[in-house]
């Protein structure tokens, strides 16, 4: 899933973005469960072939275009004193990506029903018109607002793939209910992190350590609301996981390797930017909080 190899040149990271789009349904007691919505990426992916994420990618050249200021306003920064051009393309590729990704588009006024969001991501993937222009075709500005900042992670420099990713969390419109594309994600699925969760350890499925954060974080509250102010707590600093050595103790426990996080005590940031466990560990090809 990842490629890490501690001899290898550092390669700087691109910049990139992710949303969590998270929805509220009735629960059996009469009230309500959250969910959150997942895909699954190609096998054949460079980066995390076959892993379950959210929707999310590359920041686009596009996404920098200063003409977006007239269909895109409101984004929430990362970084103190960020110029808001900056700030605006981030949430801009979360949003794009959402819709190639997951047919989920967060827009300003009345939303988008499900086959709207489906025609309009097939327009677009024809490559025949930029989303900018498509969007302005039908009267719609994206609601970068309800993007809520959720943490800044930093692929580790010793992996040849590397990404300075801003991940985003926002309500999932109504009406909209998802669904994958069918080429750079071949599965797509609402589930409450701790189905997820379960899920990755009964041997199920796979997760990158970022999107594990996530996900118990999320399992932590029960409602969109909650997961708007969990996410108002978190820092914004980034995140870059360390990989270490890890010597076994002997006998049938092996030597492995760890990406340790900012507060571990082999990390070279001392401050913990994140709750939970401060190490992932691999074992049987799977990275788990140790």
């Amino acid at each position: 899933m990842l490629e890490l190899d501690q001899d290898r040149p550092v390669v700087p990271p691109r910049d990139a973005a992710t949303l969590l789009l998270v929805r509220d349904v009735p629960d059996e007691a009469g009230g309500s469960t959250l969910e959150v919505f997942c895909v699954v990426r190609h096998t054949k992916s460079a980066f995390l072939g076959g892993a379950v994420v959210f929707p999310g990618g590359k920041v686009d050249d596009a996404d920098r275009d200063a003409a977006w200021s007239a269909r895109a306003a409101g984004a929430h920064g990362f970084v103190e004193g960020e110029e808001v051009s900056v700030a605006r393309a981030f949430a801009i590729a979360a949003c794009r990506e959402a819709l190639e990704e997951a047919a989920i588009l967060l827009t300003t006024g009345e939303p988008l029903e499900h086959d709207a969001a489906l025609a309009l991501r097939a327009e677009v993937a024809t490559g025949a018109i930029p989303l900018r222009a498509a969007l302005e075709a039908r009267a719609l500005t994206l609601d970068l607002a309800a993007l809520h900042p959720f943490g800044r992670w930093v692929t580790p420099i010793a992996e040849i793939r590397r990404f300075d990713t801003r991940f985003f969390l926002a309500a999932a419109p109504r009406g909209q209910r998802g669904a994958h594309d069918a080429h750079e994600t071949t599965d797509s699925f609402w589930a409450a992190p701790r189905e997820v969760l379960r899920r990755f350890d009964a041997g199920e499925l796979q997760l990158a350590p970022p999107t594990h954060r996530c996900l118990e974080l999320l399992a932590e509250v029960s409602t969109t609301e909650e997961a708007i102010l969990l996410a108002a707590r978190l820092g914004k600093e980034p995140i870059c996981p360390k990989l270490v050595e890890v010597r076994g103790a002997g006998g049938a426990e092996a030597d492995t390797l760890a990406l340790v996080l900012p507060g571990d005590r082999e990390h070279d940031v001392r401050e913990v930017r994140v709750p939970g466990a401060l190490r992932y560990v691999l074992k049987d090809g799977r990275w788990g909080p140790g």
